[in-house]
């Protein structure tokens, strides 16, 4: 707690402390009456049962009191709440995109990763969007947390104050891997950012690297491994001479060679011809140009 990573941390610091402190207050406060009653008043001590009247000005208190509390605890959660919603207008401008499972942030210049870069002590706003279910993007060391919803936006933002490397976490159940969605937001130095930013790879990549380029961005790797392992969908290895026992959108199994054909069909409608003993969890895309599907399959045909 207390810690300075965000301009937000003090502030969610101290309201949880304030809350925290006065629910111990009450906790400590009320068991011990409590032990004290029932030790004062005791049935071997008082046979008959005490008849106390009421106090009109007790009463009035324990009234009053709770009530300015409840009243100090809103006030500190609605100016905090009021600040995270007030982006400055100088802010950095980032798509942040949550699939099932990763994270990728596009930059104003075109650029698109799958870890979080910004400068130091600079506003930046996120722009959140989601391509299947509602995740949550959330860093804990940051205090922020908001929800991303498919066919809404949203946003937040922040002010990174000192330099290092945050975990990014997804605070919503989204699927078999939700626990695994994390990335990383890093803060660098003004003018290491600069010089990060200004070194943009151009888009003009092209086969195999594009293609490997272009899956990384579209959060490929979250689910297809490179090395055969299997996460939550086939491996990309070996998949170019691939026989695959598959059961089609009409519930009929059959086997299939893994071709081009096969590797555009499985991108743009993924549920028509599901490999057996996968679900049915990949989201369509239709945004691939032919040549950027061109090479994506010039890479997969390097992963022997």
């Amino acid at each position: 707690m207390f810690s300075n990573a965000s301009n937000f941390t003090n502030d969610v610091d101290l309201t949880f402390a304030i809350i925290i402190g006065i629910s111990l207050f009450f906790l400590i406060g009320l068991t011990f009456l409590m032990i004290y009653f029932m030790i004062k008043y005791n049935h071997k001590k008082n046979p008959v049962a005490t008849d106390i009247p009421g106090h009109m000005g007790l009463e009035i208190l324990w009234t009053v009191i709770p009530t300015i509390l409840v009243l100090v605890m809103f006030y500190y959660g609605w100016a905090g709440y009021t600040k995270m919603r007030t982006a400055p207008k100088d802010a950095i401008q980032i798509k942040a995109t949550g699939r099932m499972w990763s994270w990728t942030f596009e930059y104003e210049n075109g650029r698109v990763t799958d870890t979080l870069v910004i400068p130091l002590n600079k506003a930046v706003k996120l722009n959140l969007f989601s391509n299947d279910v509602i995740h949550s993007l959330y860093i804990p060391a940051f205090r922020v947390k908001e929800d991303l919803v498919p066919g809404d936006s949203n946003w937040m933002w922040f002010i990174g104050q000192q330099i290092g490397s945050y975990n990014i976490l997804c605070a919503e159940y989204c699927g078999d891997r939700h626990s695994y969605m994390i990335s990383k937001v890093d803060v660098l130095f003004p003018e290491e950012y600069e010089k990060w930013y200004k070194s943009t790879p151009k888009k003009a990549l092209y086969g195999a690297d594009a293609g490997q380029n272009l899956l990384k961005s579209n959060g490929c790797f979250g689910c297809h491994s490179v090395d055969g392992k299997v996460i939550a969908a086939p491996s990309f290895k070996g998949i170019m001479t691939r026989i695959s026992e598959v059961k089609t959108d009409k519930g009929e199994e059959a086997f299939i060679k893994v071709d081009n054909a096969y590797i555009i069909r499985s991108i743009e409608d993924p549920n028509k011809e599901v490999v057996e003993g996968f679900g049915k969890i990949m989201p369509a895309n239709n945004n691939l140009t032919e040549k950027e599907l061109e090479q994506i399959i010039d890479y997969l045909k390097t992963l022997k």
